[in-house]
């Protein structure tokens, strides 16, 4: 059976040809672009799908898809998937206690690791929560690491050379250079 693809409107017909050519538009929906603006030009079902080395049904499924609801209908459509485990109250207050700082909490630390977190939001605030998905929330908010080791805050304590006290004598002294 032959589809016929129905006349574009001006506004489709710009907003196929700047989706199809794009470069930061998802793969996914340039592809779908690309096999309205073929179809558009004339070309079969047949020769859509090999010129996109995609499967003729998948042609047809975005034919359809863009007659009965215009470019729209070649965006994503939602999924379903399982609801948020964490609600927005969570998120809020896994997100506030990453911003303060652990001894304002009772902690004997000057800074936040993913698992001290982790472990403070099990034990405190009363809900598990992987480190990964700590991570994720906060990545979210637009909250980053910022050391390797720590979590909003100062990196080090001000006077850990002075409470370390003097380096190891291991070390191999080295001789000064003579400038030449």
């Amino acid at each position: 059976m032959a589809l016929h693809l129905r006349p574009l409107t001006e506004e489709e017909s710009k907003t196929i040809k700047k989706w199809s050519q794009s470069r930061t538009e998802e793969a996914r929906l340039v592809e779908r672009a690309k096999i309205v603006s073929l179809a558009n030009a004339g070309q079969q079902v047949p020769e859509i799908a090999e010129a996109l080395l995609i499967n003729e049904k998948t042609v047809r499924k975005w034919l359809k898809r863009f007659a009965e609801q215009g470019p729209s209908g070649l965006e994503d459509a939602p999924r379903s998937g399982a609801p948020s485990r964490y609600t927005p109250e969570v998120k809020a207050r896994l997100i506030a206690a990453a911003l303060t700082n652990p001894r304002e909490v009772g902690r004997k630390f000057n800074c936040w690791t993913f698992e001290r977190l982790a472990v403070y939001v099990r034990e405190e605030l009363g809900f598990g929560i992987k480190k990964t998905r700590i991570f994720e929330i906060l990545h979210e908010e637009g909250l980053r690491w910022r050391q390797q080791e720590t979590w909003f805050g100062e990196r080090v304590d001000p006077e850990f050379a002075k409470k370390r006290g003097p380096s190891s004598g291991s070390a191999r002294k080295l001789q000064p250079t003579v400038p030449s």
